[in-house]
């Protein structure tokens, strides 16, 4: 009897390992990276060019993948969840994003975390819902990732995900590209996952180009030398844009105290998360800025921490959200829209803006 009870739990054992390898071998076997410098196929519905000495609102919204309601919190920060409740809670919440962003009526608009196929998301394909949404813009996705299906949490698996990043204009899109960033080659990178910027070329009057950045930067490693390269990266395109005589705005969720001093701003602790270090502003190239406004005055934040409901007396709330702009660019206002995080982990932030 006890010779058969360990064969039974021999074999238990022995299942055990050769699912948990077959499903390491599958992990890194389907593991891949987009090309570096990757053409994107943008989908024009004009010809219009924007005009110097205008005003240009333009708006940058982190959509967390239509998952966080106010009442969500997320495994990787700590919190309950790995995937939005259902699909009529991520189309609720994606209608919510897009009336937001209808009522600021942008020129320009810059989403992250956009999912077009998701377990996390419910299959809802956010990039054909914001293209629907807003017809009259011309529209770029960049794909961040096209990840394998995660097992963890083990309770729900977040599964598997396509998501990028997507921009819209009211304008001519010349065309787009998409570029690698560096990431952590360990293991790790099952976790925080692929990382990259598009570059959006929009028409301006007299043959003049707007280079339209989209970025989201590592939230989670814990590797400095990680964002630093990522920086590092993005810093050198925009200057050789700059140099080309080309407008650039860089706009996303950059993972950083864009203020600098934002947990005095918003009274919150003082002690950093992987997300909330300060923005080396000190580090961009020669001729970009970062603009804040009023935004410390306004004590408005972009983004809350997941790792419980949002509570506006308890959350931890930062600025990471927003804009780097050229100096032939010049930023009127800069606002966090307080959307009060109804339909995602972030808030809105615009821009109004003239090119000189």
């Amino acid at each position: 009897m006890i010779k058969k009870l360990l064969k039974i739990i021999l074999g238990i054992v022995l299942l055990v390992v050769v699912v948990a390898g077959g499903y390491m071998a599958y992990l890194f076997l389907s593991y891949h990276r987009l090309d570096d410098h990757l053409p994107l196929e943008v989908k024009n519905v004009g010809q219009e060019s924007l005009t110097k000495e205008k005003s240009y609102t333009a708006t940058t919204f982190n959509i967390g993948f239509g998952a966080y309601s106010q009442n969500f919190s997320f495994f990787m920060d700590d919190g309950d969840y790995s995937r939005a409740y259902n699909r009529q809670e991520v189309i609720k919440n994606m209608t919510g994003i897009t009336e937001t962003v209808a009522e600021l009526s942008p020129t320009i608009s810059f989403y992250q975390e956009v999912d077009v196929e998701g377990d996390r998301s419910r299959h809802v394909n956010q990039v054909a819902f914001l293209a629907e949404q807003f017809p009259e813009y011309s529209t770029v996705f960049a794909e961040n990732y096209d990840s394998a299906y995660l097992f963890y949490p083990f309770t729900q698996p977040i599964g598997k995900a396509k998501s990028g990043l997507m921009t819209l204009a009211q304008a001519e899109m010349i065309s787009s590209t998409r570029y690698s960033l560096p990431i952590e080659t360990n293991f790790n990178k099952f976790f925080d996952l692929d990382r990259a910027f598009s570059a959006t070329q929009v028409a301006v009057e007299n043959d003049g180009i707007l280079t339209l950045v989209n970025t989201h930067l590592s939230a989670f490693t814990k590797d400095p030398t990680i964002h630093d390269a990522q920086l590092r990266k993005l810093f050198d395109y925009i200057a050789s844009e700059y140099a080309l005589g080309h407008y650039v705005m860089v706009a996303g969720d950059y993972n950083h105290d864009l203020l600098g001093n934002a947990p005095s701003v918003f009274g919150t602790r003082e002690e950093r998360e992987t997300w909330t270090h300060p923005f080396p502003k000190e580090k961009l190239p020669e001729h970009f800025s970062v603009p804040t406004g009023e935004i410390a005055e306004a004590k408005i934040p972009s983004v809350r921490a997941s790792n419980i409901a949002y509570d506006p007396e308890v959350s931890y709330v930062s600025y990471v959200d927003g804009f780097i702009l050229s100096d032939n660019i010049e930023a009127e206002a800069v606002e966090v829209v307080d959307a009060q995080f109804m339909n995602s982990d972030h808030n809105p932030v615009q821009l109004t803006f003239k090119l000189k």
